[in-house]
């Protein structure tokens, strides 16, 4: 974003419930039209500035709030919902936290997986890119609030149970 300032951008976009909109015609853009589209690969909306493609949550930021940071999380983890109140700064660290379970989850629970050698319900989580095993249970119920418990203590404001 170091080409632009908020103000050149506020004068190209009108930003309208987490959707920017072409000001101007130029080309195929209309004013009053949406800018940007998704890729379906990654869901990210992304707009073409200068003949250079850019994420539009992060223009969105930056146009709210005079920054670019390195991360920004989408707190419901929904990458087409731009709406400023759904953006925050973030490290790398704290938007993994905000993840949903993985696709490949057999358990339906986030961070509890099966042990077949040990026959129960294992809870484990990453701390400082290392594995951490936090315990291993008969009860796949109680494995799960073990589970929201440790995320609910050491994820604060970016715990995500689901």
């Amino acid at each position: 974003m170091s080409d632009f300032t908020p103000e050149t951008l506020k004068q190209v976009f009108e930003y309208k419930d987490g959707v920017l909109y072409w000001k101007k015609s130029t080309g195929r853009a209309k004013a009053g039209t949406p800018a940007g589209c998704s890729t379906n690969h990654d869901k990210y909306i992304r707009v073409r500035i200068n003949n250079k493609l850019h994420l539009i949550h992060r223009v969105i930021f930056f146009m709210h709030y005079g920054y670019s940071p390195k991360e920004i999380d989408h707190i419901n983890c929904d990458r087409t919902d731009n709406r400023i109140e759904n953006l925050r700064e973030a490290t790398g660290c704290e938007n993994q936290k905000n993840r949903g379970k993985q696709k490949n989850n057999t358990s339906g629970y986030k961070n509890v997986t099966w042990h077949k050698t040990q026959k129960k319900w294992q809870v484990g989580m990453q701390f400082n890119n290392k594995f951490k095993l936090i315990g291993r249970f008969d009860d796949l119920e109680l494995a799960d609030l073990v589970a929201q418990e440790v995320r609910n203590k050491y994820h604060g404001e970016f715990v995500r149970h689901v």
